[in-house]
């Protein structure tokens, strides 16, 4: 999964949370405010016919039924308020009723009349035959004189809805304006928050074992991307001397090796002038083969230091690969012709690049040499060289033995063999592909082999072509 994936999904999560926390507060708001209004407007209902009943029905045996009436018209005016009232006698007659109100919100006459003379105050709401809610609130009331009442005071939902229906409408439109902002805000705070890793990771996948004195770039950020950046800062350091430790102890040891080496060849050649008996001839010959061995497993591992080291001497000059290829394909023919192997060579093109011409012979070299190995008698090897996407590509392929699968990521380790009992029968060190490696990389190219078990195997080589000078035309 790369970085854009990752902070895409990070985005969509966020604005995923935000969405349903927003949606959650949005239905929080809605049936608070609902309940709110719905409880005030109760209230406000119950403070009416209280009132009403406190103020003039207490006394409605002094002062008459039609005092109370006119009271009720002068001091609330249902039909302008667009309210409804509403007091009822306890034998079920109406001793007041207002009239329609002037928005015709209801019908006053379409209202059930109820029995509920006994109990306390309650308050309903009333569905009318147009679609429109009342809320009414039913107080049962006794008189000083000891009759009992019923009062009841109303009025439409409408305000309530509409007020309801356009805080809805606002968090319907509002929401995904703010979702929308919170997506395309999120996703730069968290690019921003991101880049410095972006950097680390950019610089981290440039760090090799040949460039191990770089550093990441130090997130100045005060957070844990900065103690992140400065401990992989330590860490890369802390790699860097135990690298270049063990370059250096590879590199002396090889050269401590090479004179007492060279002491004991001599040594032994000069026994082997000597008349001695035919075993102690042998043993001595056997000696001698396995001193050479040594002595090119440390002139190897003595170059490789110093490549992996960046100390190897190279001259750089622009060459002809495809003509160095030809030649050196030549050279190995023999050793080919010596199996009844076909070396065939395609390198017809010119392939221009810039390096050490003795290195990049040597990388050849140890490709033909390990495909001739190989590659059984009657076998068949392929050279080529040709230019691809701005790079130099040579390619060398056999139908040898393959190389299992699990062992194409080790074939370039040092002392690494496949089949370690045939290849000391052949005389390999295990080196020659690591030299290889480290050739391409000091030439700021790569090698990769593909390979199938019982069928062969095809080694890769790319390397940078060398910048062509204008034509003096142009």
């Amino acid at each position: 999964m790369n970085r854009r994936s990752i902070r895409f999904r990070l985005t969509l999560w966020y604005a995923g949370l935000l969405a349903g926390l927003l949606t959650l507060f949005g239905a929080s708001v809605y049936i608070g405010l609902e309940n709110h209004l719905q409880a005030t407007f109760e209230q406000s209902l119950g403070n009416q016919a209280r009132q009403i009943g406190e103020t003039f029905l207490a006394s409605v045996g002094v002062s008459g039924e039609d005092y109370v009436i006119d009271e009720i018209r002068e001091h609330y005016a249902p039909e302008i308020n667009n309210r409804f009232v509403r007091v009822m006698r306890a034998d079920g007659s109406v001793m007041y009723a207002s009239l329609a109100p002037e928005d015709k919100s209801f019908d006053p006459a379409s209202l059930p009349v109820l029995n509920s003379f006994a109990g306390a105050a309650f308050a309903r709401s009333q569905r009318m035959a147009d679609g429109n809610t009342m809320l009414i609130y039913t107080l049962p009331f006794t008189a000083e004189n000891s009759e009992r009442f019923l009062i009841e005071v109303g009025a439409a939902r409408g305000p309530i809805e509409r007020t309801l229906q356009g805080l809805f409408i606002i968090l319907l439109l509002t929401l995904p304006i703010f979702v929308v902002v919170a997506i395309v805000g999120g996703y730069f705070i968290l690019r921003r928050a991101l880049s410095p890793l972006d950097e680390m990771t950019r610089s981290a996948e440039r760090i090799t074992s040949r460039n191990l004195n770089e550093r990441l770039p130090i997130a100045r950020t005060g957070d844990e991307a900065e103690h992140l950046s400065v401990s992989l800062n330590r860490m890369i350091a802390r790699l860097d001397e135990a690298f270049e430790h063990i370059s250096r102890f590879s590199a002396d040891a090889s050269h401590e090796l090479r004179t007492p080496l060279t002491i004991l060849r001599g040594e032994l050649e000069a026994l082997a002038q000597q008349s001695l008996p035919e075993d102690a001839r042998e043993t001595i010959a056997s000696a001698l083969e396995e001193v050479e061995r040594l002595t090119r497993i440390v002139e190897s591992l003595l170059a490789l230091s110093r490549l992996d080291a960046g100390e190897a001497r190279m001259e750089r000059a622009q060459i002809d690969l495809a003509e160095l290829v030809a030649t050196t394909s030549e050279q190995m023919r023999l050793l080919a012709e010596d199996k009844r192997i076909s070396l065939r060579c395609e390198a017809r093109s010119r392939v221009e690049v810039e390096g050490d011409r003795v290195r990049l012979k040597q990388v050849i070299v140890n490709l033909l040499d390990n495909a001739i190995k190989y590659t059984p008698e009657d076998g068949a090897i392929r050279i080529s060289v040709c230019s691809a996407d701005g790079r130099a590509v040579i390619e060398v392929e056999d139908n040898g033995a393959g190389i299992p699968a699990e062992a194409i990521a080790h074939v370039f380790e040092r002392f690494y063999r496949v089949d370690k009992a045939r290849s000391r029968q052949m005389g390999g060190t295990g080196l020659g592909l690591s030299i290889v490696k480290s050739i391409c990389a000091a030439h700021g190219g790569r090698v990769e082999a593909r390979s199938e078990e019982g069928r062969g195997s095809r080694f890769r080589v790319e390397l940078p072509s060398a910048k062509q000078p204008p034509d003096d035309d142009e």
